[in-house]
């Protein structure tokens, strides 16, 4: 007896499905650990994990770890990974870049903004390495070098009014255009009043001396590298926090720095797990 073709139609979906669900939901997850037990692959496959001198497993090699004490402070004698937008810092559960663009720039009540956060972190790196931590349209106190300038005829002609909207105290300008620079008044919305945003660039250097990547947060969140130019920058603070000279974690830094993929992908970077493990193997603390 001929089925109805509804019937049939239906069948056939259930037998693709059983025959899909076997193939990609059976046979290739099998297939792909039996692959990862092979010699070379099973250590990656595990997650990569690292050990510290007294062989306890201190982390994976492929996700960074904060250096910080309970009071979020930097451990001086360990280099600083990048910053994390994943959860509480390289969490990965919750792996995520932030959503914030260069556009981002005025500081609200709910929240800091990627231009602020970006100068307080590089004000904070110079502070701890003992550099200048400025860059262009950062104010000195480490917030966005932001105005809302209010023109004559809205959005052209003399400047009338300016107002440094991410600074309740002293602005960091005293004059713009001629014009005295107020401060911001909490809760005011300067935009919907008709200001033009402007960044003000400064007069920091073209090439800052904090590296981006100290600044930055990785797109994963959990990025286990900075740059050799970060850690070249935090080797005369770790070389005196573990007595030692600034050559000598100069060659540890060498060591575990990683070239481009294939030679020609990305840029090198250094590992910090592994950089910070091997000065605990050579300089105890």
């Amino acid at each position: 007896m001929r089925l109805p073709s509804w019937l049939a139609h239906h069948l056939a979906a259930l037998r693709a499905l059983l025959v899909l669900t076997i193939l990609t939901g059976l046979a290739y997850p099998l297939a792909v650990v039996a692959v990862a037990q092979f010699p070379g692959l099973h250590e990656r496959a595990a997650g990569s994990f690292v050990t510290d001198a007294g062989g306890n497993r201190a982390g994976s090699r492929l996700i960074g770890q904060a250096y910080v004490d309970t009071d979020g402070n930097p451990i001086r004698w360990y280099f600083q990974s990048r910053p994390s937008a994943a959860g509480d810092g390289y969490d990965p559960t919750a792996t995520s870049a932030s959503n914030l663009g260069p556009e981002d720039v005025v500081d609200t009540a709910e929240r800091t903004s990627l231009l602020t956060q970006v100068c307080t972190r590089s004000k904070a790196v110079g502070d701890l390495e003992g550099v200048d931590g400025g860059r262009p349209y950062c104010t000195s106190d480490g917030v966005g070098a932001v105005l809302a300038v209010f023109h004559r005829d809205g959005l052209t002609g003399p400047v009338v009014r300016a107002v440094s909207v991410n600074q309740t105290g002293t602005p960091f300008l005293a004059t713009y255009q001629g014009i005295r620079v107020e401060s911001a008044q909490p809760g005011v919305d300067y935009i919907a009043a008709g200001a033009v945003i402007t960044p003000v660039r400064g007069d920091a250097p073209d090439r800052p001396a904090v590296p981006a990547d100290a600044v930055t947060a990785g797109g994963s969140g959990l990025d286990p590298h900075i740059s050799p130019a970060y850690a070249d920058l935090q080797a005369a603070r770790v070389a005196r926090e573990r007595g030692t000279d600034p050559a000598t974690v100069a060659q540890l830094i060498d060591a575990h720095t990683e070239d481009r993929a294939l030679g020609f992908l990305g840029e090198p970077a250094v590992n910090v797990l592994e950089l910070n493990l091997a000065l605990d193997r050579a300089f105890p603390r």
